[in-house]
């Protein structure tokens, strides 16, 4: 991999890069990993950030693993996220499962609604 600096007038301060680690409780009972890249905008609340996270565990008692693809744009506060199962990355008893990912942040705790289609379940 090679590192390079930002382009334009992009302030590196603007930019971020982190490391996610998961875990999911309820219907889905998993872990996650994944990488996240954000950039700031200059006016406060505005913003965008991109993520892959890679989900392994059980979801409605079936067991195997999926990713999601995330992005979320801010805009002055107003937010415009899209949280949606990668196409064919479900394995074993997960296989074929869509779907998307809702978050509700309240008083700053994270809560997730995942909507799910698994073939061959009612």
């Amino acid at each position: 991999m090679t590192a390079r600096a930002p382009e334009g007038d992009a302030p590196e301060a603007a930019l971020g890069r982190m490391s996610l680690a998961k875990v999911y409780r309820g219907d889905l009972e998993a872990t996650a990993r994944g990488e996240m890249l954000t950039a700031m905008g200059s006016v406060a609340g505005s913003g965008a950030y991109v993520a892959v996270e890679f989900v392994h565990g059980t979801l409605a008692g079936c067991r195997g693993a999926f990713a999601l693809q995330h992005r979320g744009v801010m805009t002055r506060g107003a937010p415009d996220l899209t949280i949606t199962v990668v196409p064919d990355s479900g394995t074993e008893e997960l296989a074929g499962i869509s779907g998307k990912l809702g978050i509700e942040i309240r008083d700053g705790a994270h809560f997730y609604d995942l909507e799910f289609e698994l073939p061959g379940t009612p």
